[in-house]
């Protein structure tokens, strides 16, 4: 196998170099999509204050949020099966979070988040046995490109032949390097990456899946908000706003939606910290756009003072809620944006992005 160079060639070169892995032939299973993706948002998730990404990650951080994306492809689609995701039968992920789903699923419904609590001893049964899996098989062998290699994203300190004991061992290496700036445009080209891999992931999907092929659903179920499922904190939310549309601070009506301060498009997160109430026009209008400075700074506000409040709201729902993370992953979103970058304001009215305004928003250092 040949060693291709792996000099880091700026955001562009990395972008061409993943859409060339992305359509690699030679996987049978879709762990590809869902490591790129997985590695994008721990990009996202573990930023500094200045929002730079982080030096490396680990393989059990991989392995949660692994866990995570294909948390919701584990549940049949339109009440029929689980859709494959392997050539050769399915994957062994998915058949593991399937079964752990399976044996926890009238606890706790769908949610991760009480899944975790409810089980901890096979929550860490899982984890440990998806880590495995990933040292085993994708990372080692993801940037290959037919006979060559070429380790543009990452560098491992383990080879093909690991086995098993070595992942128990405690002198394991288990540390994914990102190489050069791959973190840095993991962070920076998020807003176009992660649609690109879904689109992919999905394709991907339907093509071992051939009865959904034309199916309009696919992408939703694989990758889309369940806005139903917000219901239950839309009340609390709109209460802590004394009754008021957080973006244009009018009462709000009875058409009042829940909306994702971070788009859902840039990062999935229905952590509380992330969720404000709106009106369905302004929750129209700002679609899947960034907020402005005001409505930054408002949201920064909102998580600090009310914190005492939001938590009580998350308990008592039995909601996710990961402040830090939420945070970090705002944080590193509008630190990379470029000056000449447009912010949702009201309606159809958009103003310049400012990083000195933003980084005083979020105190970077």
């Amino acid at each position: 196998m040949t060693r291709l160079a792996s000099a880091d060639t700026g955001a562009l070169g990395f972008a061409e170099q993943l859409l060339t892995l992305l359509r690699e032939g030679r996987f049978t299973a879709t762990y590809k999509y869902a490591v790129i993706l997985a590695l994008m948002d721990l990009c996202l998730e573990h930023s500094t204050r200045s929002g730079a990404a982080p030096s490396s990650v680990t393989t059990r951080q991989l392995a949660e949020k692994i866990i995570e994306l294909y948390w919701t492809h584990s549940i049949p689609f339109r009440g029929g099966s689980i859709l494959r995701q392997n050539a050769g039968g399915q994957a062994h992920v998915l058949t593991s979070i399937a079964r752990f789903r399976e044996r926890l699923s009238s606890r706790v419904g769908g949610s991760l988040d009480r899944a975790r609590r409810a089980e901890p001893k096979h929550w860490e049964r899982l984890v440990r046995d998806v880590e495995w899996s990933l040292v085993e098989m994708p990372l080692p062998k993801l940037q290959r490109l037919g006979r060559d290699e070429a380790r543009f994203i990452y560098e491992i300190g383990w080879s093909d032949d690991v086995r098993k004991r070595d992942l128990r061992s405690s002198d394991f290496d288990n540390l994914i390097r990102f190489v050069g700036q791959s973190g840095d445009h993991f962070v920076r080209l998020s807003a176009l990456l992660r649609p690109l891999v879904c689109r992919e992931w999905a394709a991907r999907v339907a093509r071992l899946n051939e009865d959904v092929i034309e199916d309009p659903e696919l992408d939703r179920f694989l990758f889309g908000a369940d806005r139903s499922s917000l219901t239950p904190v839309r009340g609390p939310l709109r209460e802590l706003q004394d009754g008021r549309c957080f973006y244009c601070d009018d009462r709000l009506s009875r058409g009042s939606q829940v909306d994702h301060f971070v788009p859902w498009t840039r990062y999935p997160d229905n952590g509380l910290d992330n969720l404000v109430v709106a009106h369905s026009g302004c929750n129209g209008a700002k679609r899947d756009h960034l907020a402005a400075i005001g409505h930054v700074r408002r949201w920064l506000e909102r998580s600090e003072a009310a914190s005492g409040d939001l938590e009580t709201i998350a308990s008592e729902a039995g909601w996710p809620q990961h402040s830090e993370r939420t945070l970090a992953v705002a944080r590193s979103i509008y630190l990379r944006l470029p000056e000449e970058a447009r912010l949702w304001k009201l309606a159809d009215e958009f103003v310049p992005s400012s990083q000195p305004d933003l980084r005083a928003a979020f105190r970077a250092t």
